[in-house]
């Protein structure tokens, strides 16, 4: 994503429009996350290393605040996540 939003927010429906912007706020930290991490296995340099890693942790913290609040604003989130969770395990337990 690299700062910019997905979607375009004007054509969302106003009573959607804090859902979408958590979930915007969601992919950005995601590609934090992954952009940190990943230069934390190309770097050679060890405080380098840890000090992207530290900050991929913090914004995985972030997810988890966005994730708090979109539970809040659209419950059928929480209901798929756990429909989601259900279907890895009945998977793994084959």
């Amino acid at each position: 994503m690299l700062s910019q939003i997905p979607i375009n927010l004007k054509n969302v429906p106003e009573e959607d429009i804090d859902k979408q912007i958590l979930r915007a706020g969601i992919i950005a930290e995601l590609d934090a996350v992954s952009l940190y991490e990943q230069m934390a296995d190309m770097t050679k340099n060890a405080d380098i290393r840890a000090i992207l890693l530290d900050i991929a942790k913090e914004e995985k913290t972030h997810v988890g605040e966005f994730q708090a609040l979109l539970l809040r604003f659209d419950p059928q989130q929480g209901l798929e996540l756990e429909a989601g969770a259900e279907e890895v395990e009945e998977e793994l337990s084959k």
